[in-house]
């Protein structure tokens, strides 16, 4: 199968090198409902951030929380993967739908260079953003295609006697994605912005979305971090570049960062990902139990999706009453309705002080525990105060645990796709590369299929461009510029 090679692709991520013997690049992640966030989609709307959540508030959680239940709803998987892995979910704001997936980061495409604000999924593999559009979203900042230059690169090519289309159903209120895919040149910008790293990277030219998409669940594409042949990570590491493996910080304000190559620290703990039916659909590991302080709980193991598009984590609702009942007997104290919270155990705040929090932790295969930093959230009153703070857990349908950014959160997670495990350590500070340990900067070959398109079945009928190319109009990113490489 012929894939179309159109010009120069160009990523926004940051090189950090230590030498030539390491190298690990680095992503900016921006959250969804962050002040950035808010004058982008506000720039893209022209109307203002009418309705925008503030970070902490009633309203912020319950949105996070209606979110994340959407996502639960829809762990299907895409067509051409195991029926399993979270997909994204439209999420209503003041009457408004707003973007679903939970932290963004920018990715600059073409020659001269588009900005694309696309979405991360670590359980999805393609890489595609809105080109040649037919139907695509309203706010998205690549409505109008990929640079002219790019148009007729790709209008003017011989046209290959197989084109290769793709059509990705995502089971989530009929949202697909559907175009041709392209391979490219994916260049990383070093830390000087002078020099580059070329990658060749296969990305969907996406001319026709459908669903969650056309409301802007992922208004400029999405970037999948799965274990599929044609993941970023997946095409980083065979070409060289980097270990088979990425990171993910997330800090208590929302900021966060994911650094490719990244394979942890010594010392770090770490348990071993798990298959389902002899495949890893995703990112899966074995809990054989929750630990509330000194008291370990029978009845608890399961096996969990470490989701970092979920805000929260979510438990089996016969696991979830275990739980959430020691947790209550241990904190000593009588929980309160507190109607303002979507969490179901709440207790009253002091201004003074809080109180000694039960220990929570999970153990893991390989005798390993996962000790959470801080499974709480504080509620504030109008005037600033202190008035409760609530248990984030919540029950769910789904006989797997769903482990969230809240319980990830303070730590450097490593998703390590070269030994198949998943490690963590301590990060206060996610900005820190040199807490990152240096690694080879050939990795070992790897058992791969020739081909990493999806299957036939994956594969839909050819999407037809447009007759007349049309103008770029991308939001720009400031403000940073890059420098072409010389060819």
């Amino acid at each position: 199968m012929e894939l179309l090679r159109p010009g120069l692709v160009f990523v926004g991520l940051l090189l950090l090198a230590w030498g030539s013997e390491s190298l690990t690049l680095s992503s900016r992640l921006i959250h969804r409902f962050s002040e950035e966030a808010r004058e982008i989609w506000s720039a893209r709307s022209g109307e203002g951030a009418v309705g925008w959540l503030s970070r902490g508030s009633e309203d912020y959680y319950r949105a996070l929380v209606g979110r994340d239940l959407l996502r639960q709803k829809n762990k299907l998987g895409v067509r051409y993967q195991v029926v399993f892995p979270s997909r994204a979910a439209e999420l209503w704001v003041s009457g408004t739908t707003s973007a679903g997936e939970l932290h963004y980061t920018w990715v600059d495409i073409g020659t001269p260079n588009v900005s694309f604000l696309v979405a991360l999924d670590a359980g999805s593999d393609l890489f595609w953003v809105p080109c040649d559009c037919i139907q695509c979203a309203a706010l998205s900042g690549g409505r109008n295609g990929l640079p002219r230059a790019l148009h007729l690169s790709v209008n003017q090519l011989q046209k290959p006697k197989q084109p290769c289309p793709y059509f990705v159903d995502y089971y989530s209120e009929n949202t697909s994605s559907s175009g041709l895919l392209v391979e490219d040149t994916l260049y990383l910008a070093s830390s000087d912005e002078n020099a580059f790293m070329g990658a060749s990277v296969i990305i969907g030219c996406g001319s026709r979305q459908s669903g969650g998409y056309l409301d802007g669940i992922a208004p400029d594409g999405l970037l999948g971090l799965g274990l599929g042949d044609v993941s970023v990570p997946t095409i980083l590491a065979k070409e060289g570049l980097v270990r088979d493996s990425f990171s993910l910080c997330f800090q208590e304000d929302d900021s966060g960062r994911i650094l490719f190559g990244d394979q942890g620290i010594s010392g770090q703990r770490s348990t071993p990902f798990v298959s389902v039916e002899g495949k890893y659909p995703t990112y899966i590991i074995e809990v054989e139990g929750w630990c509330i302080g000194s008291q370990c709980l029978r009845q608890t193991a399961t096996r969990a999706l470490v989701d970092c598009g979920s805000s929260f984590t979510y438990l089996p609702s016969s696991v979830f009453k275990v739980v959430v009942a020691e947790f209550d007997r241990q904190m000593n104290r009588s929980s309160i309705t507190y109607e303002e919270s979507p969490f179901q155990y709440c207790y009253r705040a002091s201004s003074l002080e809080m109180p000694t929090i039960p220990r929570v932790a999970l153990t893991l295969a390989v005798n390993q525990s996962f000790v959470v930093n801080n499974p709480l959230f504080l509620f504030y009153g109008k005037q600033g105060q202190r008035e409760a703070f609530c248990l984030a857990l919540q029950p769910s349908d789904d006989p797997h645990v769903t482990i969230g950014q809240n319980f990830m959160t303070g730590y450097k997670v490593v998703f390590d796709r070269e030994l198949m495990r998943l490690a963590w350590s301590p990060s206060s500070h996610c900005g820190d590369p040199a807490s990152s340990r240096r690694v080879p900067r050939t990795p070992p070959p790897r058992d791969r299929p020739e081909n990493p398109l999806p299957t036939d079945e994956a594969r839909g009928p050819p999407v037809a461009p447009p007759s007349t190319p049309p103008s770029p109009g991308a939001l720009p990113r400031p403000p940073r510029r890059l420098h072409r490489p010389t060819r």
